[in-house]
Formats: C-alpha cells, structure tokens, sequence
C-alpha cells in the first residue's frame, strides 16, 4: 500500500495536493499580474489584441515531419482557432556537432566541415572560414583569387535564391514554380560542377584563394546562365507579383517593422524586408565588392510579400554583379605562392624529396597561423554569416563558432506568426527561409 501521509500528518494524496497547490500557485499569480516562475505560462488575450472566443486553447505541433518546414524544424502553435497564439521553435533533430568537429581539424580541411552547414549556400560558409583563418594568419590572396570568389559566391546566391523560389511557390501550391525553380538552377549547379568537380559542398574556397582555376570556357558558361536567368525572373514576376491569390496569401501576412527586427537580430532579406538597408556587401565590403555597382533592395512593410519582392530584386542584383566580374576578371595566379600554405605544384613532387615532404607534412599536419581571435562576417543568401575563430597557434582551430543567419533569424518567427492564421504558418516560415543544416550545426 502506497503511502500518502505527509511530514505534517494529513492523508492527503500527493497528486491531488500537487495539483492543489499549482492551482493556488496559478490563482495567486492571477491575482498579482505577475509572473513568478517563468517556467508557467499565462495568456493574456488583451496583451496581442486578439478576441479570445472561449477560455481553452490549443497547442499542435507542425513538424519535424511537415514538408513545409523546410527541413526537421518543429513548430509549437499554441491555437486560438485558427489564430496563432504563441510560437515555440524546437531544433536540434539534426544536430551534427560541426563546431566541435572544426577543433579537430587542420586549417586546411576545414573547408570540407563548414560548407555542409548551409547545404544551400556552401559557398559562403567556405567563403567566412577562409577569410577568418586568412586574418588570423595575415595571408594576402592574389586578385584572381578574390574575384573568382566573388563570382562563385555570387552565382551560389542566385541559386539559393531559386531554391526559396522554387520551394516558396510549392509552399503556396504554385506547383509549376518548383518545376521551373529547379529547373534554372540546374544550369548553375552543372557550372559548379565543371569548376569544382561536386554540385555541392565544393570545398573549393580555401585558406590562401581556391582550389582550382576556372575551367576553359567559363565566360560562355556563365553568359549562358545570366541570360536565362534574366529572361525567367521576368516570366516569375509575371507568375508571382501580379496574382491575386499569391498577394493575397502574402500581403500584410508576418509583418514585421524596423525597430522589432532589429532588436531581434534578424538579418537578410528578413531586416531588407523591414526597409534596414543593412548589407554587408556595402555596408562593410570584403573582397572586391566595393568595385562593382549594385543597389541594396528593401522593403517598405516587412511582410512576406516584401521578403519575396527583395529576394527577387537580389537575384537581379546578382545577376548584375556577376556580369561586372566577368568584365573585371584579372588574369594571375588563384592561390597564394606562400609556401607554408600552398603545397608544391605536381610536378615538383616527381622531382625533389624537399618538395615531397613539405607536401606530405602540408597535407596531413596542416599549416600553424599565429595566436589570437578573429570575426569575420560575408552576406549570404540568408544575411550575416560570421565566423568567430580563436587560435592558440596550433594547426587547428582551439574554438570555432559560426553566426549562422537561419539561427537567428528563427527568434522573429513568434514575431511573425502571431496573430496569424495557421494557413498563414506555412508563408511565414517559407518566407524567412531556414535551412536546418546550419540551425543545428
């Protein structure tokens, strides 16, 4: 027999007495407007001025599982209705643990680690690590090397951004956008292909410039591509911006102003959106990108419909972009000539045992930058993505910690979605874009 007797004698059951006392715990906290443990939570309809039509909600889950989510990303609705009360963003389903792995990683094979973070946008993770370990070991990189990063960063925005297109009108049952999404980038990924060998996860910008030269052909590649992405963005504006049912889906849905972005960190299109004319690309320049000519696109109301009305204004600013750097591709070496950097050429190993052993020590001990920590932040298609590394003059990074832009930009989605319809959930969180891979990394 179970016994229910407390210290004090009573017989009372100790399940009815816990219910008993958060009841009283609630009541009091009722009677005091106050919050004293925030671990309870109490809904207070007048606070988000919605009409609260009976005093039980709902909470559902959308998610892990849902097609919608952009990956294994689980949302908490708590429901009045169909209006979203409250949000609750639970990650971690595809946690990978890549900033610790980078603590057992050269320099030199960190590249293979970090561009499967954003799987979307490999590029520009390759791009934050090179340059962080770049400041960190002072290397200089020759010019060819910082134009052709530009020009595959670049390309890699755009298609990012044809991705989210694609996948957006998916999201909203515009099931030809994915067709035709998919079907532009396909052009690009065939480009990345030819110049790094893989579709994704290149690993290609590296410590000291890239991998590789462009292959021969290049620019009749790349004017290949600009010339039908521009003719298709003007076939998906006319798909997108003037229908009715998709500006209706998306105007004044997830609204968000300048100052709540702010204040929540968001970053990309998410803050443009808001009309924050903040990209990194102009506001601090890396790279080559104060040489070009590009327009930074806002919003004016930070809804969805703005979220996607500045990302396709970006793809045409890439395609910009990346017509100037085929104009101004320097001719020149892609890679430093550092030695205790860049290995031996080929050749050279055939002929001299110095030139074998620096390339055998390079490759499997890796080069030493000095101690010290840096950050360094690019724009990728998603905002600001940083890279805080710490050296302790080893070979390997002593702590690496990525900003990853879908992290944070995750803190907006209650923001976002309250107030909404659950209809409204799905454009939503199409419209911030995240991509789970850098969320849990």
């Amino acid at each position: 027999m179970t016994d229910t007797t407390n210290t004090w004698g009573t017989a009372e059951p100790k399940q009815e007495m816990a219910t008993r006392q958060a009841t009283e715990e609630v009541e009091m906290q009722r009677e005091l407007g106050e919050m004293a443990d925030p671990r309870v939570a109490l809904l207070d309809p007048d606070d988000i001025n919605i009409e609260k039509l009976s005093d039980e909600t709902m909470i559902i889950n959308m998610g892990p599982q849902h097609p919608s989510t952009h990956g294994v990303l689980r949302l908490m609705l708590e429901l009045n209705g169909e209006t979203v009360i409250r949000t609750k963003s639970v990650i971690g389903y595809l946690h990978t643990g890549m900033e610790k792995t980078a603590e057992t990683l050269s320099f030199l094979q960190g590249g293979t680690n970090v561009t499967r973070m954003d799987y979307l946008s490999p590029l520009a993770n390759e791009l934050a690590f090179s340059l962080a370990v770049e400041a960190l070991g002072e290397v200089e990189i020759p010019d060819r090397a910082t134009w052709i990063r530009m020009l595959m960063v670049e390309l890699n925005r755009l298609s990012s951004h044809l991705t989210w297109m694609a996948t957006n009108g998916m999201d909203l049952a515009a099931t030809s956008m994915m067709i035709y999404g998919f079907r532009e980038r396909e052009r690009i990924l065939r480009f990345f292909e030819k110049t790094t060998g893989v579709r994704m996860n290149h690993n290609f910008i590296r410590p000291g410039g890239v991998a590789a030269d462009l292959p021969s052909g290049w620019q009749d590649d790349v004017e290949d591509i600009l010339a039908h992405t521009s003719s298709t963005l003007d076939d998906f504006d006319q798909l997108f911006t003037g229908q009715p049912i998709f500006r209706e889906r998306t105007e004044g849905v997830g609204i968000i102003d300048a100052k709540t972005a702010i204040a929540l960190s968001a970053t990309g299109p998410i803050l443009r959106a808001a009309g924050v004319p903040w990209d990194l690309r102009r506001t601090m320049p890396y790279l080559a990108y104060s040489e070009v000519d590009f327009d930074v696109v806002v919003g004016s109301q930070g809804d969805t419909f703005d979220r996607y009305a500045v990302r396709m204004g970006e793809l045409r600013e890439s395609v910009r972009i990346v017509s100037q750097i085929m104009d101004k591709m320097p001719g020149g070496d892609y890679k430093t000539q550092d030695k205790k950097i860049t290995p031996p050429p080929r050749g050279r190993i055939d002929e001299s045992m110095e030139a074998l052993i620096h390339h055998f020590k390079l490759y499997t001990q890796g080069f030493s930058v000095p101690p010290g920590e840096v950050y360094v932040a690019v724009e990728s298609p998603r905002g600001e993505l940083g890279c805080y590394m710490v050296s302790d003059g080893t070979s390997r990074p002593y702590r690496m910690h990525t900003r990853a832009p879908s992290f944070v930009n995750l803190q907006a989605l209650p923001t976002l979605l309250r107030g909404a319809l659950i209809a409204d959930a799905v454009a939503i969180v199409s419209s911030v874009d995240p991509v789970m891979g850098e969320v849990d990394r």
